[in-house]
């Protein structure tokens, strides 16, 4: 029986206004290819202006469930699931300034998926 490896501790970390929280993951063979969560919160002038159109789009291509929701406090949440590669590509797309608006920054949150979204829709 092959041992589980131990679960990780939440790590924090920041660099020009953007912070990642990693929940449980660990970079060990496997996780890489694994389904996961992506949660990011998009703060600028992201609202009103087809950003989370835009998301959708990116994340479709990606092959991505998940949706993108407008935050009461101007931010957008887009919140992602497939595999790690693809959730990475969402979030440099997020983060590349190609995006409807002006994103002034990107706080990232990775946990393992839940599977509870089919599609990915703008709410």
């Amino acid at each position: 029986m092959q041992a589980r490896p131990p679960r990780a501790r939440l790590l924090r970390t920041a660099y020009h206004g953007e912070v990642t929280y990693h929940e449980g993951l660990r970079d060990h063979a496997g996780v890489q290819d694994s389904e996961i969560r992506l949660t990011a919160w998009v703060r600028g002038r992201v609202q009103g202006v087809g950003f989370r159109w835009w998301t959708r789009g990116r994340a479709l291509r990606l092959g991505l469930k998940g949706y993108a929701s407008n935050l009461d406090d101007g931010r957008v949440e887009v919140v992602a699931e497939g595999p790690r590669a693809d959730c990475a590509r969402l979030l440099e797309a997020l983060r590349s300034g190609e995006t409807p608006g002006w994103v002034e920054s990107v706080a990232e949150r990775w946990s393992p998926a839940k599977g509870n979204h089919a599609g990915f829709a703008e709410r």
